[in-house]
């Protein structure tokens, strides 16, 4: 639908006369209503912009709240694989050392004594021997003079008995049956 624009004031900065000017009269603009609206717009701000720029704001703060605190994670575990890398570098170094000197490198001991040479302890035996002679891990312990719990950790591997005991284990190789009950009731008499 064509509609009539009052361009007066265009008009009276070119010199131009003033006064509306109709429809009919020559230099009068025609323009439709829709054109009218995206004249309008096009100086108006264009929400959808405006909304896509303040979510893209937003997504990049919290981008940047979220990946600060993995950026400080990876900066951590950086320092500790260098650290990691260092002493892996500086065992290497020793056991080059160790081997060119021709001394065979210590066996880690579980405990503060080691265990002599000679003797040779191993878990799996402990447990055997125990079980062969039908004895509990209480009786073993009262037997030994250890705890029950320490005889666990023994038959388990979690830790090494002391030399002390050694002789004793080694001797439960070589008794019966019938011998260590013996034993074990002088024990629990005697305590």
């Amino acid at each position: 639908m064509p509609v009539a624009i009052d361009d007066s004031a265009d008009r009276s900065r070119n010199g131009e006369s003033h006064g509306p000017r109709t429809g009919s009269q020559p230099g009068c603009r025609r323009t439709n209503i829709a054109t009218l609206s995206i004249q309008r717009f096009r100086f108006m701000p264009n929400f959808a912009s405006i909304l896509k720029e303040e979510i893209a704001r937003v997504a990049r703060k919290e981008v940047r709240r979220e990946t600060t605190a993995l950026k400080k994670a990876a900066a951590t575990y950086r320092s500790e694989i260098a650290a990691l890398k260092r002493r892996a570098a500086e065992t290497e170094r020793q056991l080059r050392a160790v081997s060119k000197s021709g001394r065979p490198a210590a066996p880690a001991a579980a405990n503060d004594e080691s265990i002599p040479e000679g003797i040779r302890f191993t878990a799996k035996s402990l447990a055997a021997h125990r079980k062969r002679l039908g004895l509990s891990a209480a009786d073993l312990g009262l037997l030994m003079g250890a705890s029950t719990q320490s005889i666990y950790n023994w038959e388990s591997g979690k830790a090494r008995p002391h030399a002390k005991f050694l002789p004793t284990i080694l001797g439960l190789r070589s008794v019966g049956k019938k011998q260590t009950r013996a034993h074990l009731e002088a024990a629990r008499s005697a305590a």
